[in-house]
């Protein structure tokens, strides 16, 4: 199992458990950090794992790049390209994952860590965290995924809003308008409840159909319905739908193996 500095990763029944660890910088992320981040995601996705959470330690998410490394001038084009190309590679390891992803907002999330934040299939923050668009307010533009997530979970006019007038989001309102899936008083054990049911399911089919969303803004009606039937032709090759269908006309409940 790799080493990380700025990272922790837990195996446990089927959950591949990601903590962000940088307290001192409220979990920014320097180089060091946001290589970890892609390294950590794809060996994770890639593993045997059915379920991957990612949360932060303490108090906060993620607040994006660490700001303490930049001198405010044309030369931290550089340091930020390094910083955003890991994270983005993150981000997209995550999306494309061929399970579920459940990221645990445990505080504030800002800047990079907004979008990462926003890169899972369930997204679950604590009654009080909040989400932080926050590049306006050092004369940036948005990165880790923020202008493709925003306009399509919230619309293009929502979108505008956020990114604009940047003001915090606090959990309630993240739900109201689809940015989290939900909130709640007890993070730890709803993130863990949820890992623990996506673990038990069937993953194969879990991983086709995000892939089907994901992929279905890009394309027509028919072209989407006929990747639908690619994938779900797909799926009865799997050992999961066998055990699926007996357990459905046995009145049983399926004990999927993720195969």
């Amino acid at each position: 199992m790799a080493e990380y500095e700025h990272l922790s990763v837990e195996r446990t029944e089927g959950v591949a458990r990601i903590v962000m660890d940088r307290p001192a910088t409220n979990n920014a992320m320097d180089r060091a950090m946001a290589s970890e981040l892609r390294t950590a995601t794809a060996n994770v996705v890639d593993g045997d794992a059915r379920c991957v959470v990612l949360t932060g330690s303490g108090d906060v998410f993620n607040t994006g790049a660490d700001l303490s490394v930049l001198d405010g001038a044309a030369s931290d084009a550089r340091m930020l390209r390094k910083i955003a190309s890991s994270l983005h590679r993150a981000i997209e390891n995550l999306v494309n994952a061929r399970k579920p992803v459940v990221t645990g907002v445990n505080g504030v999330a800002a800047g990079g860590g907004f979008g990462l934040a926003l890169s899972g299939d369930l997204v679950v923050v604590a009654d009080d965290a909040r989400f932080e668009f926050a590049y306006p307010r050092v004369g940036l533009t948005g990165d880790g995924g923020s202008t493709f997530f925003l306009p399509r979970l919230v619309g293009l006019r929502r979108a505008k809003e956020i990114a604009l007038l940047d003001e915090p989001i606090d959990a309630d309102a993240a739900v109201e308008m689809g940015l989290a899936t939900e909130a709640t008083a007890a993070l730890d054990e709803r993130v863990a409840e949820l890992a623990a049911d996506l673990a038990d399911g069937p993953t194969r089919a879990y991983g086709a159909t995000k892939r089907l969303l994901t992929e279905s803004a890009g394309r027509g009606l028919s072209t989407q319905m006929a990747a639908e039937v690619d994938a779900i032709t797909w799926a009865t090759r799997s050992a999961d739908y066998e055990r699926g269908l007996a357990a459905f006309f046995g009145g049983d409940d399926p004990a999927f193996e993720g195969r």
